[in-house]
């Protein structure tokens, strides 16, 4: 969408903020790691001299690879690479079973799991909602938990203190064998947000100097809402954006140079008339897209947000904006994408949003893959074997490519009338409703050894004793 001009007229205005007007800092050991890597420091204000914003965009790694429970590589994040998974932080969730709005549990969270593990086109798992049926101060750690155990994909995991940080980095170096092994094939993205408009709070860059002398992947995400808390022109938002997860670069490169990081965030409006933050406007995805354009202008792969919708159940609007968003992310090649599966404009998780996701995401993937021109390809031989008035369904040609050239959907519905109304006239909300159950009871994930299940279980305890 923007010309590498244009992106790089956003970077040079970006380092001009940075330098000029900089950001609060309110952590005073992230202050001073700033201060001795050359930042002038008055009071919380950090100014960040360009030559230090240039070399974190240099220094920090242009691709970052993430692994899958078992080690094996599941996401390349560099060029245009596009990955999907469900949206987080929901207050309610909408029960799978009996379609009641309520809050969640960590049941709900292993469901979560269980749902993305049986998704083809799912790439990662979050929790769809952290539960409260446990301490408050533990829901992280304990969604971790119940995702880790039941899902082999890599997790984007939201942190929310230092003590929640380090028993999810327990757990995951007992899956791993070994810190060490971990930081070689790690299969957890911590995700660390920062509150926006140029403020970064003590917890917050806590967050990333521990994810950075670990050695674990983080994604520094910032939330903007523009004409409010960033300017009203998506050139301006994008702008604050960029120089507010900069911050989050620059620090982690400093404590360790190297550290694998992805930045990004979400962008909104503020609906005026109905006083809410919607999912679902074309707003999100244009200063999105601007955004990543931007990133990878720097090279730094990129965190997005598509599939969720501000629709309350499964309709028509529902299928419209998470389909729109789910294209445009994926056409625009954000790195990590998440939010399939938020309905009621990020209220309320939904497992059957999820599921019509993944076939949209099936479906953006073969628009993405393109029209592949070659000489077996273009058929000249085959064309004139057939003759006009032929028909190719007896060729070998056809035979080895109607495939994987044709797209065949899953829960989409092409019988004809009388066919579809003979299995019972269901809606697509209907079907996707019905397959998530159908995962939910009958999909079964890779299971953890009983050894290093009771492992965790340990950390569980200790963690929640404290």
């Amino acid at each position: 969408m923007l010309s590498e001009d244009q992106c790089e007229e956003l970077f040079m205005t970006t380092m001009e903020v940075l330098e000029r007007t900089g950001a609060e800092v309110l952590n005073q050991e992230a202050r001073a790691t700033f201060e001795k890597a050359g930042c002038w420091i008055d009071g919380n204000r950090v100014r960040i001299p360009s030559a230090l914003s240039e070399w974190a965009v240099r220094t920090a790694p242009s691709r970052v690879t993430v692994c899958d429970r078992k080690g094996k590589r599941a996401l390349r994040l560099e060029t245009t690479n596009a990955f999907y998974g469900p949206g987080q932080g929901n207050a309610y969730v909408i029960d799978p079973l009996t379609d009641e709005r309520r809050k969640p549990l960590k049941a709900d969270v292993v469901n979560t799991g269980v749902v993305c593990d049986g998704l083809k086109n799912v790439d990662f798992a979050m929790s769809n909602g952290l539960p409260t049926d446990v301490k408050e101060s533990m829901a992280e750690v304990h969604a971790f938990e119940a995702l880790v155990t039941h899902t082999t994909k890599p997790i984007v995991q939201s942190i929310q203190g230092i003590e929640q940080a380090q028993a999810i980095l327990d757990i995951a170096t007992v899956v791993a064998g070994s810190l060490k092994e971990f930081q070689k094939n790690p299969f957890v993205i911590f995700l660390i947000e920062t509150e926006g408009t140029l403020v970064h709070s003590d917890e917050t860059m806590a967050k990333v100097m521990f994810a950075a002398q670990n050695g674990v992947p983080y994604i520094y995400a910032t939330k903007l809402v523009a004409g409010e808390t960033s300017p009203s022109t998506p050139a301006g938002a994008i702008v604050v954006a960029l120089a507010d997860v900069l911050v989050g670069v620059l620090l982690g490169q400093l404590v360790r140079q190297g550290t694998p990081v992805i930045a990004g965030g979400f962008f909104t409006i503020n609906d005026k008339e109905n006083d809410i933050l919607p999912c679902g406007a074309p707003e999100v995805s244009l200063m999105g897209t601007g955004m990543v354009n931007a990133l990878r202008f720097l090279k730094i792969p990129s965190f997005g947000f598509a599939g969720a919708t501000d629709a309350k159940e499964s309709d028509a609007q529902m299928g419209l904006e998470a389909a729109f968003s789910i294209l445009h992310a994926g056409m625009s090649g954000t790195s990590l994408i998440h939010g399939c599966g938020q309905l009621e404009y990020g209220l309320s998780g939904s497992l059957a949003l999820l599921v019509m996701g993944d076939e949209v995401m099936g479906m953006t993937r073969r628009i993405i893959k393109g029209i592949e021109v070659n000489e077996e390809r273009l058929a000249r031989g085959v064309i004139d074997s057939v003759q006009p008035g032929g028909h190719y369904l007896g060729e070998e040609h056809t035979l080895k490519y109607f495939r994987n050239e044709f797209w065949w959907p899953t829960v989409m519905n092409r019988t004809r009338i009388d066919d579809w109304t003979a299995n019972g006239a269901k809606t697509l909300g209907q079907r996707v409703k019905e397959k998530a159950q159908s995962i939910i009871k009958t999909h079964q994930p890779e299971k953890l050894p009983e050894e290093i299940l009771s492992q965790i279980k340990g950390i569980l305890d200790k963690a929640d004793a404290r």
